[in-house]
């Protein structure tokens, strides 16, 4: 039963501090145990669907190197094991960094970043692509994966992450 819960949780998006929390509500079988176990400190972790994170960040994405895309996303994988569901990601992909959001790209990009970028996804990240760096390449929001969202200026988009609070990492 608790394996079947485990990947239920996992599944549904639900961290692994709420998993063990709503894992023992469930096995206790009473909500009265919410009200008289929760510690100041679990109240801080407890996060809800739809909670506003804490932490916003937005990477910029602009290289087509599979050491920097590798780099990138081991970085973005990083800040998720530390802040878990208390951080929104955004990866902005502009210029040549494109190629990793395209369905057919033009330049090389290797089985293990697309898998990269697909399991980030899954665990929340945004992915946006550069509707100006597409227009150059002539593709269209067809020609990119599906988890990718089209925006019209990558440049513009990184900005106003910024002024909503997000902190931008570039390298």
């Amino acid at each position: 039963m608790k394996k079947w819960l485990t990947r239920w949780f996992q599944s549904a998006g639900v961290d692994s501090s709420r998993r063990r929390l709503l894992g023992g509500l469930l096995a206790g079988g009473s909500l009265a145990a919410l009200s008289t176990s929760r510690t100041a400190h679990a109240e801080e972790e407890l996060r809800f669907p739809g909670e506003e994170p804490e932490h916003k960040l937005v990477y910029q994405f602009n290289h087509a190197d599979e050491e920097y895309q590798k780099h990138i996303l081991f970085s973005v994988g990083a800040m998720l094991r530390k802040w878990g569901d208390n951080i929104h990601i955004v990866v902005v992909a502009i210029g040549p960094g494109i190629h990793i959001l395209a369905k057919h790209p033009k330049r090389t990009v290797s089985k293990d970043i697309h898998e990269r970028v697909s399991s980030l996804h899954a665990y929340g990240v945004e992915f946006h692509a550069c509707g100006n760096t597409m227009k150059s390449l002539k593709w269209e929001a067809k020609d990119m994966l599906p988890l990718a969202k089209v925006v019209e200026v990558g440049a513009s988009d990184l900005m106003e992450l910024q002024e909503k609070g997000y902190a931008y990492i570039s390298w």
